[in-house]
């Protein structure tokens, strides 16, 4: 097996640069065999950044001996062309969209900085700062209240990947998720906890390996029974059992990154939120 290459790569938006970033790895996901050492250069909203930006690009480009690649969400064409002298692989994000869709809509786009952020106006973000303040207050089942106003309630043993989980449908979606541990009790009755059967509609069970789990609980509670081989076998297996009769759908979390069980989940449940 060849050894791997490696090449710098610039995230560089005139936002955050998790714009860039998302589609950049996409992309850059599909070539294994090159290491990529990455840097975000975010908030280039300006002339003299865009320069001291280029400089940057440069001198990497000479210490490697080797041209960076750039991922670039600019807008301002000014700072794009500043960029664009830098001796480098130059990837514009927004380029090979704007024109199509500005002739499809009939107008011309604004080229403004940070209009991206522009777009969510303060109801949206009002309603994902109303949804991750939901998914702490019913984080773990610590509270059955409003549980009628949750979009998903996800059910689990403990440490499969609830609470991640429902914290990141709440910073990206908007959607209110709260999640509930299921515990040997539960599989004593074989049963649901009683708060959740008026819910049942709602309820999305996550699984995970009792390999993975073990080693996850290990690291918060070691030596313990809570954390053995065992006891974590016994718990997934009654967990996925009590999921199967009570007939409600459920993902295995093991291998799954947390956009991936997001994604499923928005797409089983069918909710349909979005937050720009």
């Amino acid at each position: 097996m060849s050894a791997l290459t490696s090449r710098t790569v610039f995230f560089i938006s005139d936002g955050t640069g998790i714009t860039a970033e998302t589609l950049g790895h996409s992309l850059l996901a599909q070539f294994p065999e090159t290491r990529f050492r990455q840097i975000r250069v975010p908030f280039v909203d300006s002339l003299d950044k865009a320069i001291d930006c280029a400089t940057q690009i440069r001198d990497v480009g000479r210490k490697d001996g080797v041209r960076p690649i750039v991922f670039n969400t600019l807008v301002d064409r000014e700072t794009v062309a500043c960029i664009r002298k830098a001796d480098a692989l130059f990837l514009d994000l927004f380029e090979k969209f704007i024109e199509p869709l500005e002739q499809e809509l009939g107008q011309r786009s604004t080229n403004a900085v940070g209009r991206f952020h522009g777009v969510a106006d303060s109801l949206n973000y009002a309603a994902r700062i109303e949804a991750i303040n939901f998914a702490l207050a019913h984080d773990d089942g610590v509270s059955h209240a409003d549980l009628n106003e949750s979009d998903v309630i996800l059910v689990g043993v403990s440490r499969s990947g609830k609470t991640p989980t429902s914290l990141y449908l709440a910073m990206q979606f908007g959607v209110k998720a709260a999640n509930y541990p299921l515990i040997p009790e539960d599989f004593e009755r074989n049963k649901l906890p009683a708060e959740l059967h008026k819910h049942r509609g709602k309820l999305f069970g996550l699984t995970i390996g009792p390999e993975r789990l073990s080693q996850i609980r290990q690291e918060r509670r070691p030596n313990s029974r809570y954390a053995s081989l065992d006891n974590c076998r016994y718990e997934i297996d009654a967990a996925q059992r009590l999921m199967r009769r009570e007939n409600i759908k459920w993902l295995d979390s093991t291998t799954k990154s947390i956009e991936e069980i997001s994604a499923t989940i928005l797409q089983e449940v069918r909710l349909n939120k979005h937050v720009y």
